[in-house]
């Protein structure tokens, strides 16, 4: 991210995202997209990161796929150290249009997204159905 901003490649996507061009990625790459998100990309936990900030909130991919995912998500949410947000299992696909969610898609019949949001001070989880694309 921080080499992306310094040759100006943020900019050059915004303005693709601007004209309607799909951007797309898997984990790091479905991240970045949003203002904040939970990677393993450095450290050794699971940590904040923060995003090129096309949509809104944060995201956190692989949320049944690491065992670690899911708790730390919803702890970073609690902590307010990440917006709310959304997960997805692993093999679900998040399709926006703009900055709304416009379908949840799998290639897994269990998986599912989940938008993680506070709920007084403890977080909480809404699943969110994705269509199985299989069979």
């Amino acid at each position: 991210m921080i080499l992306w901003k310094e040759w100006g490649l943020d900019q050059a996507l915004l303005k693709a995202w601007q004209k309607g061009i799909v951007l797309t990625g898997l984990s790091a790459g479905s991240i970045c997209w949003f203002e904040e998100g939970v990677t393993d990309s450095y450290g050794d936990q699971l940590e904040p990161i923060k995003g090129l900030g096309f949509l809104k909130g944060s995201h956190c991919p692989h949320y049944d796929g690491e065992e670690e995912r899911r708790p730390a998500y919803r702890r970073l949410i609690k902590e307010k150290k990440v917006k709310p947000g959304i997960a997805a299992d692993d093999g679900v696909a998040l399709h926006y249009i703009g900055q709304s969610l416009h379908k949840v898609v799998c290639s897994r019949k269990a998986a599912s997204g989940y938008y993680v949001h506070l709920d007084g001070t403890e977080s909480r989880e809404t699943r969110v159905e994705a269509r199985f694309l299989g069979d």
